[in-house]
């Protein structure tokens, strides 16, 4: 930022996105979990730490009823997460904290318990390799976790000897014998996930006289210990009285290729049955049914370069002891759904969908596959639980107008309340509108605008384009990496458009951009930017796009298709689709979606000839979705073969931010302050002509 925007510690900003320090120290909420008696919810709240550097994760309880402030129930500097209920109103949580049993103990991620009748959370299990997640049973006292182990060990005590050796000899190598080897920002292998059962051990000292709150250790047992790295992406669920697990594993096939299979694991024999494994389909467990009975399923389609995938959802009865066809679940229904959970009485499941901006909560009825909208405003919710008597739900909820907020619905009406929370909505300056134009087709292309207080025709907003990533997503919910709010302070204008390829608009408008990037997104996204700006309080002259990810893709196509930007700002992005597709940590999906002269035809450094706009590269080492490859190729090929080269003196308008330890997102607060910090002197320079100095950190 420029330092003359920054307050004094005496002044206090106009909002906290007038200030990037504010910015990150707003509170983060996610994740919300029930109690069995439907009387205690508790959220996970993200805060900055006193350094700036970090965010610390905490538990707090909300009140259901919303008669109650918000509390913290956890502290510590390693923060906790992972909150999940057991049948008896204990709460199971993660926590790499320090076990006071056990101070000179290295720090992992393990188990620990909160009584449902209060007192102090203690250490339940630890394990040298840590704890990844926990499950339970919503009625019976059943208790699992998530939790890796190094694929060569036998036991728990071997796994922990194996890890020592290779930390004490300083050993990171894995031979890998199969695909993929990473995902996103992790190096996949040695170690693969496994599910385990949380049992009662036995007392090391029977009859030694201790504390009334003294418990017998617990033990692990290994449910899945031949399924390899399958487990690596998973969905898992279990049944409410604890005897199955539903989990999809990946199932390796020729050439690399894989799919999702749909299993059950057997808790008390640990055996494990495919119920689900069709050619060209992936399957993904949902919830259960209050009788155990019945799950969801969700299906996808493998892609293929003139087909998008499908995503439906079914009903599998799954109380017999032979599986039965699958039965389509609201498949009229022109929207890809997530099932989130059923009503006790097993009469509806509740789930939530992209729609038209916003990602609502709807009912579906088991008997008819009649959809019903439950909530109607424009918001997008997630982590939905109901109430034990089936009249509540409980959600998180998010838009472009305030961040996630945990609150209550009322099923009957639809009526939504917000629950006190554990910090007041951030007040932004500006105000968010809905707008859309018509395609060449004919097709409806919309978009959220957000506009800076007082643009009018006599003080004309800049205008900044937005580009999502995905492409199958849709600009429906508060996002913290991509927020316009800090840009709107700023006197810009922010278009947040959904073109073809995007969710929420049937799978016709995903269909007419399938395999066709340059195309029909392309034109939606000119023809919704030629509508905004014909208002007069947008000033056409001074525009600039930007885009991350799939949005950086279509940034790098903007920038050879045009030249009505004064700049664009491409981060994590797609450059040359020939290098892209064999490189990135999942080849398997990508070189599915388009034959060899497809991603040729739609690749954007075969244009770069073409580009006379100044553009800003924004790239992450630890990025494996898109590699670090195609962010060096296009800064090269900038600098070398555009219209605007290096000079003589090795000088050009476009610049290259790099970040060495950032992956496809870039996480780190004060990274994610040079990130803001950076766009904006680069915006300022070359769209409004003003000078804003750059952040102070970057040492030039």
């Amino acid at each position: 930022m420029d330092s003359t925007d920054s307050p004094t510690p005496s002044t206090q900003p106009e909002t906290p996105f007038h200030d990037l320090d504010h910015y990150l120290a707003i509170p983060r909420v996610s994740g919300l979990a029930l109690s069995p008696d439907g009387n205690r919810l508790v959220t996970t709240v993200s805060t900055l730490n006193s350094k700036g550097t970090e965010f610390a994760t905490a538990l707090w309880e909300l009140d259901p009823a919303g008669r109650n402030h918000a509390r913290r129930i956890t502290r510590s500097s390693k923060g906790e997460a992972g909150a999940a209920f057991a049948a008896n109103g204990d709460l199971y949580f993660t926590s790499a904290r320090p076990d006071p049993d056990s101070p000179d103990a290295d720090p992992v991620n393990a188990l620990w318990l909160l009584p449902a009748d209060g007192g102090e959370a203690r250490v339940v299990h630890s394990r040298a390799g840590g704890i990844n997640a926990v499950l339970t049973a919503t009625d019976a006292d059943a208790t699992f976790i998530n939790a890796d182990v190094l694929a060569g060990s036998t036991d728990e005590d071997n796994d922990e000897e194996r890890r020592k050796s290779r930390k004490d000899n300083k050993v990171s190598a894995i031979l890998h014998s199969g695909y993929p080897i990473r995902y996103w920002d992790a190096d996949l292998g040695p170690a693969q996930p496994r599910i385990f059962a949380v049992e009662p051990g036995e007392t090391e000292e029977p009859g030694k006289p201790s504390t009334i709150d003294t418990q017998p250790p617990l033990k692990l047992r290994n449910l899945t210990t031949g399924v390899g790295g399958s487990l690596r992406e998973a969905k898992t669920v279990v049944s409410p009285d604890g005897r199955t697990i539903y989990t999809c594993l990946t199932k390796a096939l020729a050439k690399a290729d894989s799919r999702e299979v749909l299993a059950a694991v057997d808790v008390a024999t640990g055996a494990v049955k495919i119920l689900l494994d069709h050619e060209g389909m992936s399957y993904f467990p949902g919830p259960v049914s209050p009788d155990n009975r019945t799950l969801v399923v969700e299906s996808e389609s493998d892609t293929t370069p003139t087909r998008a995938p499908q995503v439906k959802l079914h009903l599998l009865n799954v109380s017999g002891g032979e599986t039965t066809d699958l039965e389509p679940l609201a498949h009229q229904w022109d929207r890809w759904a997530t099932a989130r959970a059923w009503l006790p009485d097993g009469s509806a499941i509740l789930v939530t969908a992209d729609d038209d901006g916003a990602s609502p909560v709807f009912r579906v009825d088991v008997a008819s596959g009649g959809v019903t909208r439950v909530t109607t405003d424009a918001a997008a919710y997630t982590d939905v639980v109901v109430s034990p008597d089936g009249t509540t739900a409980y959600a998180l909820r998010s838009s472009y107008e305030f961040p996630a907020e945990a609150v209550r619905i009322d099923l009957a009406t639809g009526d939504v309340v917000r629950l006190p929370a554990p910090a007041e909505r951030p007040v932004y300056k500006g105000h968010l509108e809905r707008v859309a134009t018509r395609a060449e087709d004919g097709s409806r292309v919309p978009a959220y605008l957000a506009l800076p207080e007082g643009a009018s025709a006599g003080n004309p907003a800049p205008l900044l384009l937005w580009i999502h990533g995905g492409p199958l997503g849709s600009w429906n919910a508060w996002t913290w990496r991509w927020n316009p709010w800090l840009l709107v302070a700023k006197g810009y204008a922010v278009l947040l458009p959904d073109p073809a390829l995007s969710t929420g608009y049937g799978q016709d408008y995903i269909q007419r951009g399938w395999g066709e990037w340059g195309k029909k997104p392309f034109q939606d996204l000119m023809a919704i930017t030629d509508a905004v700006v014909q208002r007069p309080d947008i000033d056409e002259s001074r525009t600039a796009a930007m885009g991350g990810s799939f949005g950086g893709y279509m940034a790098n196509w903007v920038a050879g298709q045009t030249d009505r930007f004064k700049a664009i700002v491409t981060h994590a992005s797609l450059w040359a689709l020939d290098q892209f597709g064999p490189t990135t940590d999942a080849a398997q999906y990508w070189l599915k979606e388009m034959t060899v002269e497809m991603a040729m035809e739609n690749s954007p450094h075969l244009n770069v000839g073409n580009i006379k706009t100044p553009m800003l590269v924004i790239h992450g080492d630890k990025d494996y979705r898109v590699p670090i490859g195609e962010g060096l190729r296009l800064w090269y090929e900038l600098l070398s073969s555009s219209q605007l080269p290096a000079d003589e003196n090795g000088q050009s308008p476009h610049r290259f931010l790099y970040f060495p330890d950032e992956n496809h997102w870039v996480l780190q607060p004060q990274h994610a302050k040079i990130w803001y910090g950076v766009v904006e002197h680069f915006l300022a320079k070359e769209v409004l002509g003003e000078d804003v100095a750059l952040p102070e950190e970057l040492g030039i």
